[in-house]
């Protein structure tokens, strides 16, 4: 295989973990936000991005509206579902002091969203093929997926306004607050369950434009969310938890450690070095390999 390396074909690799691991950021971006403000692991996240992942598939077959056309629709709908989730959900339950409950609570919620999926769209693999979906761009004699691309934009369009969003807006601050210091925010009257709610409802509507990128660009059935949930896990582990950019940056690790795991060793060991690079990071470095320098920034 070393003879066939080139620098054209390391190059090729570098571009597709980039595009790879841009997903899996754009879903670890909205996981961030609920961990750093309700301190849990929002598991049913993946659930959530395949349900508009079908959403997106359900325009596209339905109405013939583009599916990034279709962002207009689904990524305001999805901000209603995570204020209406939290509301219904999860409100009472960060009252109490055990966590785990949250944590259980999500739990039961990727259950319950996987098989209302199979129920409504069949466990069969669904996939959305429109005029561009195999295209790609040549650049300097690299071929480049048209729907990765876009994807790539979306999770950077996603990110800064996120982060523009937490640092510029009045609300925005206030969601930082909660994050750093739940009590201190109480005490100069930043009301917690409001925060909590602006802060699920974005990261439930981040799910909407991820789950917009995913339906593009792979196949998907109603059990492929609990996967893209790990993944989304081991980006914000790798980029630190309750950080945006370290998010982004951490999915994009992740899909270069993929691309080269399946390139140079074989494609049944990319979800392995994932995993095991994950373990690493717990060990020696838990708060994240970008916290420092973001917070220097």
């Amino acid at each position: 295989m070393l003879e066939y390396l080139t620098a054209g074909l390391l190059m090729q690799l570098f571009i597709n973990g980039i595009l790879f691991g841009t997903m899996y950021g754009l879903a670890a971006i909205g996981l961030s936000l609920i961990f750093g403000t309700m301190r849990i692991i929002f598991l049913a996240q993946g659930a959530v991005i395949v349900l508009m992942a079908y959403a997106c598939y359900w325009l596209f077959t339905l109405l013939h509206v583009d599916p990034y056309v279709s962002t207009v629709i689904i990524a305001p709908a999805a901000l209603l579902l995570g204020g209406g989730l939290y509301q219904a959900l999860f409100r009472r339950a960060q009252k109490m002091e055990d966590k785990n409950v949250s944590l259980l609570i999500a739990v039961g919620l990727m259950f319950l969203l996987e098989n209302f999926m199979a129920v409504v769209w069949t466990p069969n693999p669904r996939s959305i093929s429109t005029s561009y979906t195999s295209s790609s761009l040549a650049v300097g004699g690299l071929d480049i997926s048209f729907t990765r691309l876009m994807g790539f934009v979306m999770a950077i369009l996603s990110t800064a306004v996120v982060t523009l969003f937490l640092k510029k807006t009045l609300v925005g601050k206030a969601v930082r607050a909660a994050s750093e210091d739940i009590e201190a925010a109480r005490l100069v009257g930043i009301n917690p369950h409001w925060v909590n709610t602006m802060a699920f409802a974005i990261g439930i509507g981040l799910s909407g434009i991820a789950g917009i990128a995913i339906s593009t660009t792979y196949p998907f059935d109603p059990y492929f969310g609990f996967v893209f949930s790990l993944k989304a896990m081991i980006a914000l582990a790798l980029g630190g938890l309750g950080s945006v950019s370290g998010a982004l940056l951490g999915g994009i690790i992740l899909g270069l450690l993929e691309s080269w795991a399946a390139f140079f060793v074989s494609g049944g060991w990319a979800d392995a070095m994932g995993y095991a690079v994950f373990l690493l990071v717990l060990l020696f470095k838990p708060e994240g390999l970008f916290v420092r320098s973001i917070k220097k920034a």
